[in-house]
């Protein structure tokens, strides 16, 4: 994913309220970054789900090069349910805790068999019922599969919120989806949590954020600091 970045503007920083800050942020992101969507390589909504479970802790880079050939034998849920967790981890054990996302997938599946008819349900409330799915992978998979206004928090989007001033005393993920979800339109949550993802993942990232070439750097409240 290229980000397009504007070149920074050194010494340049406006001080404003939160509701200016968000609205900043949000036109900015609406000019320099109108098409924001997953990177992980998906065809339906099961092998979403899939990739998204694999995704915690880990790289969409490293879940994309496992996937294939996962994909390719357990392409229904029928199919992985009647695998086992030892056959699984075989195929991702080079992904973050393969033991306990093998165990999740294998349970996951067996569940969609037992209650949802194979299908994926397309509710948070549903999802969060799978084994392996917490309240970010049911956001990510409802809102990028069956458009459902969610907006998911990892890692990157907790660091970028709390980093450029979009939130301040969050502590955990639902703290700040909780406070994100309150200034940014509902319309757009689903397209601001890809905003918040590729931001932090390519310019804003965590150990050096590249401050001379970011585009938010007149709103970020520290100025990179």
């Amino acid at each position: 994913m290229n980000v397009t970045q504007q070149p920074a503007l050194k010494g340049q920083k406006i001080n404003m309220n939160i509701k200016t800050r968000y609205k900043k942020v949000i036109e900015w992101f609406e000019v320099n970054m109108p098409v924001a969507k997953s990177e992980l390589h998906y065809n339906n909504p099961f092998q979403l789900l899939i990739s998204v479970i694999l995704a915690a802790q880990c790289t969409d880079k490293r879940i994309n090069i496992i996937t294939p050939a996962l994909f390719r034998d357990f392409p229904t849920p029928e199919v992985l349910a009647a695998s086992n967790p030892e056959t699984i981890f075989e195929y991702i054990k080079t992904a973050t805790y393969p033991n306990s996302k093998a165990t999740h997938l294998v349970g996951m599946a067996q569940k969609l068999i037992a209650d949802y008819g194979g299908k994926v349900p397309a509710t948070i409330e549903e999802l969060m019922k799978l084994p392996g799915v917490g309240k970010k992978t049911a956001n990510v998979v409802a809102s990028v599969a069956f458009d459902v206004p969610a907006l998911a928090v990892d890692t990157h989007v907790f660091r970028v919120s709390n980093r450029i001033g979009l939130t301040h005393d969050s502590k955990t993920p639902l703290e700040t989806e909780r406070e994100l979800t309150k200034y940014i339109p509902k319309q757009l949550w689903s397209t601001a949590h890809h905003w918040l993802i590729l931001h932090g993942r390519y310019v804003c990232v965590a150990r050096k954020p590249k401050c001379e070439t970011c585009g938010l750097f007149p709103y970020c409240e520290r100025n990179g600091l």
